[in-house]
Formats: structure tokens, C-alpha cells, sequence
């Protein structure tokens, strides 16, 4: 449940650093926000779907090419949350300390920092977790002003500072979830500072409580070992017996539990009823440490009761025991070593979810698992397998980078030759088209205009149908037969006249009409050869330009392999020696428990020799 609500509370620290800019409409119903910036909502768009890797690359590059003028701020916000969805928590902190100065909301500039702080937490750094807190400057929601209580409380702890958190936490209120491990810590702390007899109440109580869900329901079983244990290192074991009898049998803390009421009424000497729950404990998995020291701890009653025959036995079968264990630990350090087991967290693994949030929902099968169950859960193994995935991540993506580039090569060589084969066409038609003649003749055209217009020649505006019939009608005047004085020939060169007049008539009627058609012809005619010059200019600066990009593009898309291929080089190494470093720990820890089981092996053996040596002595003296 703490691992869900972080998880919910580092989504909602993201969406704070964008200022909610790609929400539609705001939860009370303000306007919708506008994104002024098309390749700002690109990377929301990504960054919505939790692909954060695309999105940060996406933001990167529109950065280096100045694409988010409207929303610099948000961008570089938005930036240092990625980093930190990856770990990147120095290139986070810069980006917060320049950019949450002034210019941000107060609440969101403290939550930034306390997020921030819980990272620095986990990862072990202590000292800039507590920088962190100190510069929340206001009050954090309620909700998260518990949790940087109880994170400060907690970095008290590990800092040896008990005091100072036995002060904070003695002052936390109420019954709540926070207020039962705030009630937890507080034992911790009291009892880390020898005051054992006030960290009993504490914890007296919550190991009483009546639990509301599962989460409180352990914190009560881990409240009442810590009691017992603390007890019985204070040497009251009568008082531990009854606290660690409380700590449920099927939960996480029942084999150490059951460990701590055998030795709890071993210290009374009552051996047989030690055996009870240290005998439990025998049918349980071996790799538990409070199953392994049971079966030394059961010879050891048997012996305190003289079963020797017994006790002897059952050190045998414990030294048989843990060397068959140790024995399948030098398998798994071998299988570990080869880098096969760590192989399958990324084998199958589409590994569509990386960086912060990722979270190990089931172990790889295999015998290595069950001994790294308990490392797999601690921070700094989750961390450091976190890094080797996305190295994973980021050696695949440039495999798809690279393939793309191929494609690029391709596509880029596919328009030079198309290129080539259309510019012989191009340059043909363009020498066919003559635009000096037509500005030439398009000015001659407006030359004679001006003349008709001067000279009223309203007959050069004819059609070629009225010039034609114009024509006809004055070769009729000339015809010799309509000179003679007749009436005949008289009344046809009145008919004549007639026809020519009318023609006239109506060719001055439409001149000035025709004149300024005509002219707006001219006109858009010049607009379109201004155009077509101005086409041609772009043309010849297309054909000149064109070379030179083709050798731009080839320059950055051959550029790109050897880059890419550098970068997988070193992304190799980086993921050789975090696989090297993961192998480190894990096979850390199990030499540490060989190391465990060598010293419950020496503790065995040196006891049956002990056994052995009093059986012997007793037959000497018997005879």
C-alpha cells in the first residue's frame, strides 16, 4: 500500500511540474488550457501515456532547436521530473534548484523537494534527503506533510539522531495508518537509545492494537518481535515469551517469532517446551536464518535435557543439511556469475515500463530466486536492477535507431535519384520558356494600348468576326458598280452606310469597355509572369540549393551510424558493469549466507565433537 500510494504521488508530482497544460478541462471546470507550442504536446502526449523515455527525448530535441518559446519553463520542469523518473536525481536537483527560485508556485515548488527528498532516501543519501527538506519553505498537503514527517523522523533514525526523532514523533497525533508507524519508530528510536522501559509502552500498545488492514495487521506482528526482542536483550524473557506469542504463525515474522519464544523459555530452562516451537520451525524453508539456527538450537535443548544420542543426530542431520545448502549456493553463484539469471529479468520482458516507476511483479524461475528473495526487496538491489533494465531499454531502442537509419539511407538515396532523373526535364522546359520575350511582349502590348486609347482607334478593339465584316463592308464602298447615278446603285450605298454606321456605332459604344478588359488582361498577365519569375528564382535557388542539402542530409544520416554504434559501445560497457555490479551483490549475499551457514556448520560440528568427547569420557569412567 506505501509502495502504491509513492508510486500514485510521483505521477501526481509530474503532473504538477507541467502546470496541468494537457489537461482538456480542469477538474472545477476552468477554460481549457491552451498548448501554444504543437511539439510541447507531443511530448505530453507521450508523457500522459508513461512512454517517458520517448518523451524526453522528443523534449530534448525540440529544446536544441528552440521549438517551446510558450513553454520554456514547463518544459525544463517537466525535464528534471523524467530525470528523476530515472534516476537522474543530480540532473534533477540542478533543473529544480534554477527553476523553483521564484518563478513557481510555492505548493508546487514543496512538493518538488519533498518528492525529491524521498528519492534521495531510498537511494542512501542522506545528507542531500535533509537539504532537500530543509528547503520546504510552507505547509504540504496533509497528506504528504505526514509522510515528510515521518521521512525526517526516519532520517533522524539513520543518522544516529535519536533524540531528535523520539522529540518529533512523541508529538504526532491521532490513530491513523502514519500514526501507527510513527508509534513504531518511536519504539525503534527508544530502544536504539537504551531506553527500553518507555519504548515498551510504545510498543506494548501497538503490538495490542486492533489492526484495520493488512499493512497494519504485520506492522502490529513486527511491533511485538521488536518488543520481544528488545526484551529479551534486556534479559526479561518471561516478559518477551507472551509479546512474541502474539506475532501471527502464517505471517512474514512467525519463524523468528517462534525462534525468539523457544529461546525465550530456554532462558528459563525449560528445554521441553523450547522444543516446541524451535521443532515447528524444522519443516520450514531452510534459507530462513531462524530456521537454520533452530536446528542448532534443538540439539542444544536436547543436550540441556541428556537426550545425547538425540542431540547428536540432529546435528548430523543439520551439517548434512547445511552443506547440501551450501552446496546448491555454489550452483547459483556459478549460474549468477555467467549472467544467465539476470539475463531473464529483460529476456522476454517487452520492457515497455522503465526508469522509477518499474516495479519487479514476479520473479525469474529458477533456483537463484529463492535465495535473492529477500535482496530482491531491499533498495539498492531494486535500484541497481532498475539501471541495468533501461540500460537494456536504451541498447534496443538504438537498435531500432539504427534500423531506422537504414531506412533513412535508403529513402535519402531513393530522392537523389529521382532527383537526377527529373532535373534533365526541368532544365529543358525551363530554356523552352522564353519569360525575357513574354515581359518583352507583354510590354509592347501595353505600349500599343496606350497608343489606341490616345488615338480613339476603336476599330483595333474589334473582333475578329466585326474587323472581318468591317472588311466586307468597305470593299462594297469600292465596287465600281455602286459609283453609277442610278437610283438602283444609290439606294445600295445607302444601305451600305447604314450597315457601317450601325457597325461604328456600336464598336465606339463598347471602346472604353473593351479598353479596360483589355488592360485588366494586361495586368493579370504581368502579375502572372511577376509570379512566374519569381517561380523561376525559387526554382534556380531550388537547383542550386538542392546539391548542397542532398549533402547535408547525407552527411547527418551516414553521421548517425558510427554514433549510434558509439553509443551502444558504451551503453554495453555501462550494462557490463552494472550487470558486474549486480552479480557483486547478489553473489554478496550469498556468500553471506554460505558464510552463515559454514558458522552454523563449525557451531554444529564443534558440539557433536563435544557430545562425542562425553559419551567417550562417560565409558571410560564406566569401565
Amino acid at each position: 500500500m506505501i509502495r502504491t500510494r509513492l508510486t500514485a504521488l510521483a505521477v501526481g508530482f509530474c503532473l504538477a511540474l507541467t502546470w496541468s497544460p494537457a489537461k482538456v478541462l480542469a477538474a472545477d471546470g476552468q477554460k481549457p488550457v491552451q498548448i501554444q507550442d504543437l511539439h510541447y504536446g507531443e511530448v505530453l502526449f507521450y508523457f500522459y501515456q508513461d512512454e517517458y523515455f520517448p518523451a524526453i527525448v522528443r523534449l530534448l530535441a525540440a529544446q536544441s532547436q528552440s521549438q517551446l518559446s510558450h513553454h520554456e519553463n514547463q518544459a525544463e520542469l517537466l525535464l528534471g521530473g523524467l530525470y528523476l523518473s530515472y534516476g537522474h536525481h543530480l540532473e534533477a536537483a540542478q533543473i529544480f534548484d534554477r527553476l523553483l527560485a521564484d518563478n513557481v508556485n510555492p505548493e508546487v515548488r514543496d512538493r518538488t523537494w519533498f518528492f525529491l527528498a524521498k528519492i534521495w532516501k531510498q537511494r542512501g543519501y542522506l545528507e542531500k534527503a535533509q537539504q532537500a527538506l530543509n528547503k520546504i519553505s510552507g505547509e504540504l498537503p496533509k497528506n504528504l506533510e505526514r509522510e515528510a514527517q515521518m521521512l525526517q523522523a526516519q532520517l533522524y533514525i539513520d543518522s544516529g539522531d535519536y533524540d531528535q526523532a523520539i522529540s518529533l514523533l512523541q508529538s504526532w497525533k491521532g490513530r491513523t495508518e502514519w500514526a501507527s508507524y510513527a508509534k513504531f519508530n518511536l519504539g525503534v528510536a527508544l530502544v536504539r537509545s537504551g531506553r527500553v522501559d518507555e519504548a515498551k509502552m510504545i510498543l506494548e500498545d501497538l503490538g495490542e492494537m486492533n489492526p484495520f488492514n493488512e499493512e497494519t495487521t504485520v506492522l502490529r506482528d513486527k511491533a511485538n518481535l521488536a518488543l520481544g526482542y528488545a526484551l529479551l536483550q534486556d534479559k526479561q524473557p518471561l516478559a518477551a515469551k507472551p509479546v512474541l506469542q502474539r506475532v501471527r504463525l502464517e505471517g512474514p515474522y512467525s519463524s523468528k517469532a517462534l525462534l525468539g519464544v523457544g529461546w525465550a523459555d530456554a532462558e528459563g530452562e525449560a528445554y521441553q517446551r523450547a522444543l516446541v516451537p524451535w521443532m515447528e520451525l524444522r519443516n520450514r524453508d531452510l534459507l530462513d536464518p531462524a530456521v537454520q539456527e533452530s536446528m542448532l538450537a534443538v540439539p542444544f535443548a536436547l543436550a540441556k535435557l541428556d537426550a545425547n544420542s538425540q542431540a547428536a543426530d540432529h546435528y548430523l542431520n543439520a551439517i548434512e543439511a547445511f552443506d547440501e545448502e551450501s552446496h546448491r549456493i555454489d550452483q547459483a553463484i556459478n549460474s549468477i556469475e555467467t549472467g544467465t539469471f539476470f539475463a531473464e529479468f529483460v529476456g522476454d520482458d517487452p520492457l515497455d515500463s522503465t526508469g522509477w516507476y518499474w516495479r519487479l511483479d514476479e520473479l525469474p524461475k529458477g533456483a537463484e530466486s529463492r535465495y535473492l528473495f529477500h535482496l530482491l526487496s531491499t533498495h539498492r538491489f531494486q535500484e541497481a536492477l532498475k539501471n541495468y533494465r533501461d540500460l537494456s531499454y536504451l541498447h534496443k531502442n538504438l537498435d531500432s535507431w539504427q534500423q531506422s537509419v537504414d531506412v533513412f539511407e535508403s529513402m535519402l538515396e531513393t530522392r537523389e535519384a529521382a532527383y537526377d532523373e527529373r532535373l534533365p526535364r526541368v532544365e529543358d522546359a525551363l530554356q523552352r520558356a522564353d519569360l525575357d520575350g513574354m515581359v518583352d511582349r507583354k510590354l509592347e502590348f501595353d505600349a500599343l494600348l496606350n497608343d489606341i486609347e490616345q488615338s480613339h482607334d476603336w476599330l483595333a478593339l474589334a473582333t475578329a468576326e466585326e474587323f472581318d465584316m468591317w472588311g466586307e463592308i468597305s470593299s462594297l464602298e469600292s465596287t465600281p458598280a455602286l459609283s453609277a447615278n442610278i437610283p438602283e446603285a444609290k439606294d445600295v450605298r445607302d444601305k451600305i452606310a447604314l450597315l457601317k454606321g450601325v457597325l461604328q456605332w456600336n464598336l465606339e459604344k463598347e471602346f472604353k469597355d473593351r479598353l479596360w478588359r483589355v488592360r485588366s488582361d494586361l495586368q493579370e498577365t504581368g502579375e502572372a509572369l511577376v509570379d512566374a519569375q519569381r517561380a523561376r528564382r525559387q526554382i534556380d535557388e531550388s537547383m542550386r540549393r538542392q546539391p548542397l542539402e542532398f549533402a547535408d542530409f547525407s552527411n547527418r544520416v551516414y553521421g548517425l551510424a558510427p554514433r549510434i554504434e558509439s553509443l551502444k559501445i558504451r551503453i554495453e560497457d555501462d550494462r557490463d558493469t552494472q550487470l558486474a555490479f549486480l552479480q557483486s551483490i547478489a553473489v554478496g549475499e550469498l556468500q553471506a549466507q554460505q558464510e552463515r551457514l559454514e558458522t552454523y556448520t563449525v557451531q554444529a560440528r564443534f558440539a557433536l565433537a563435544t557430545i562425542y568427547d562425553l559419551a567417550t569420557t562417560v565409558g571410560e569412567v564406566s569401565e
